[in-house]
């Protein structure tokens, strides 16, 4: 699995306060103008009117990969050369955040608690892989864990509460890898191997949108593996112990799932896709959806413009009739629960949130857009 997707693990623990006194964002950028919504893939007569979307001018170049919502307005984003940014207003405005690493890391996930606490997680092999705390709103960096694994490439986290998370690196010498913590980071300890599912050869997570590891519920907590199986790991005890579960998504050798969302405990979207063709995929079996919290999956028809599609969100505000997805061909959106579906861009999109009826959707060169619906 290339570097520009995967994920590994660390067992090296240590902790780095770093300060820039009084400085916590160096940016300010706004909204563009509102755009109308392009021609939709095919429409039901009958459906609500289009959503407004409206760019971001954000300023920036480097590639963001992942962004969370994180309370009432509050959403976090993260990307490529330690871009990590805050919005305070549903995505309308946003503030980029001094990291402690300057530009030298990879941000694939972050995971905010309001406006003042969030986590990021650096992507990379072995020391690059790197899980960070601010508690001020960025003014101060934790440095919690750092992988110490050479062989290990972490991927993605989520977590349940403020104190309760899991990480996950792709397989290495042999065994899955999947930290578990239960003081807010203080201590990341790599679970036994006995209490996790043995991996397949060179089995591992896409570290693509922050959407590898997901909480249904403080206590059900699953993750989505990459090539070679697609197979879907889960934990009903919070990430003690963990089973894993085939899944009928596109699979191969640079194939598999790429991330899961929750509308309910029960009721998830996921998407997979074919990462060698990331621009250009056009796999069948890369959308579908669960009723049971994974233990079946009823796929659905997929976006017609071509890419790898690597996140997907519900509109909570709308109930669970609207999917919007990301991929690296562009992003679309569902307003009949996927059975259909409207472009939004054909730009590189990598990850979606929503925050009451707004979906905030990032990607490359510093993109962001805002769908209102």
């Amino acid at each position: 699995m290339s570097d520009s997707m995967r994920s590994f693990p660390t067992l090296a623990l240590r902790r780095l306060h770093v300060r820039w006194p009084g400085v916590a964002a160096v940016t300010l950028f706004m909204s563009g103008a509102a755009v109308a919504a392009p021609t939709p893939d095919t429409r039901t007569q009958g459906q609500p009117p289009l959503p407004r979307i409206t760019p971001v001018m954000s300023g920036l170049s480097p590639l963001l990969q992942a962004v969370h919502a994180a309370g009432d307005s509050v959403l976090w984003a993260a990307g490529h050369r330690g871009v990590v940014l805050r919005s305070r207003d549903a995505g309308r405005s946003w503030e980029r955040l001094i990291t402690p690493s300057g530009d030298s890391l990879e941000f694939r996930d972050v995971h905010g608690f309001g406006a003042d606490t969030a986590f990021i997680l650096s992507a990379g092999a072995g020391s690059k892989s790197r899980i960070y705390r601010t508690d001020n709103g960025g003014r101060d960096w934790t440095l919690q864990f750092v992988n110490g694994d050479t062989a290990a490439f972490y991927d993605c986290f989520s977590f349940s509460t403020v104190q309760q998370g899991v990480a996950f690196s792709d397989a290495s010498n042999g065994r899955s890898n999947i930290l578990h913590t239960t003081d807010g980071g203080a201590r990341w300890t790599l679970r036994d191997a006995q209490q996790v599912p043995a991996p397949l050869e060179g089995e591992g997570a896409f570290a693509a949108s922050g959407q590898c590891v997901a909480h249904a519920t403080p206590t059900h907590v699953v993750i989505t593996t990459g090539s070679p199986g697609a197979r879907l790991l889960s934990s009903r005890d919070g990430g003690l112990t963990w089973r894993a579960d085939s899944t009928p998504f596109v699979r191969g050798a640079v194939a598999g799932m790429t991330g899961i969302t929750f509308a309910t405990p029960q009721r998830a979207v996921a998407v997979a896709a074919d990462i060698n063709a990331l621009r250009t995929d056009t796999s069948s079996r890369v959308i579908g959806v669960t009723d049971n919290g994974g233990m079946s999956w009823r796929l659905l028809p997929r976006p017609s413009q071509p890419g790898a599609l690597v996140s997907a969100a519900w509109v909570p505000a709308n109930g669970d009739r609207i999917i919007v997805v990301a991929s690296y061909g562009g992003a679309s959106y569902s307003m009949d629960a996927g059975q259909s579906w409207t472009r939004i861009t054909d730009q590189v999109t990598t990850s979606v949130a929503t925050v009451g009826r707004t979906a905030v959707v990032v990607g490359g060169s510093g993109r962001i857009w805002r769908i209102e619906f």
